[in-house]
């Protein structure tokens, strides 16, 4: 995926750069028309002039070399662009169609799995264990309740002398 981050401060209110990035080229295009007889003149960090088209291109985009303010000029007029900007050789552009693509069909799918998640478990609902058919299909039969453990009988009223020796500990 492509990673960009590009600021804009301009001059003028009405003058919008168009950047292009891909992979690693970097293409700003002036929003001011050349004046007549005229060039565009472009300035990185106010150094540098050089004249030429509507477009400035930087092939090979490096992240704190190229990144600062660059200035298009034509006559009197003046915009200013801050271009920072994160690029990579090895990016695949994808286009807003392929994105919602894949996302649609990742939902799709989570869809089905949870359908079928949903049905087969729907049908399992009354075995125990997974051992279906072995309970008997007649009555149920009930249990008596367990028999108390003799080591852990319910202390009586006559017998607290056996217990007398243990006292609460303040936690």
């Amino acid at each position: 995926l492509l990673n960009t981050c590009v600021s804009v401060v301009l001059s003028s209110p009405f003058a919008e750069f168009e950047v292009v990035i891909s992979k690693t080229k970097v293409t700003l295009t002036c929003p001011l028309l050349p004046a007549s007889g005229s060039n565009i003149t472009w300035k990185k960090d106010g150094k540098d002039p050089k004249k030429g088209q509507l477009e400035y291109v930087i092939e090979e985009y490096k992240s704190p070399k190229d990144a600062g303010d660059y200035t298009c000029e034509s006559g009197t007029d003046f915009a200013t662009l801050h271009l920072k900007a994160k690029v990579c050789k090895n990016c695949e552009e994808l286009d807003v169609l392929t994105v919602a693509g894949v996302i649609i069909a990742d939902l799709l799918i989570t869809l089905g799995v949870l359908i079928l998640v949903y049905y087969f478990s729907k049908n399992r609902k009354g075995r125990v264990g997974g051992s279906a058919g072995v309970h008997p299909k007649g009555q149920k039969m009930v249990r008596p309740p367990p028999v108390p453990n003799p080591d852990y009988e319910p202390i009586r009223k006559g017998q607290r002398d056996l217990y007398a020796g243990l006292q609460s500990r303040g936690f």
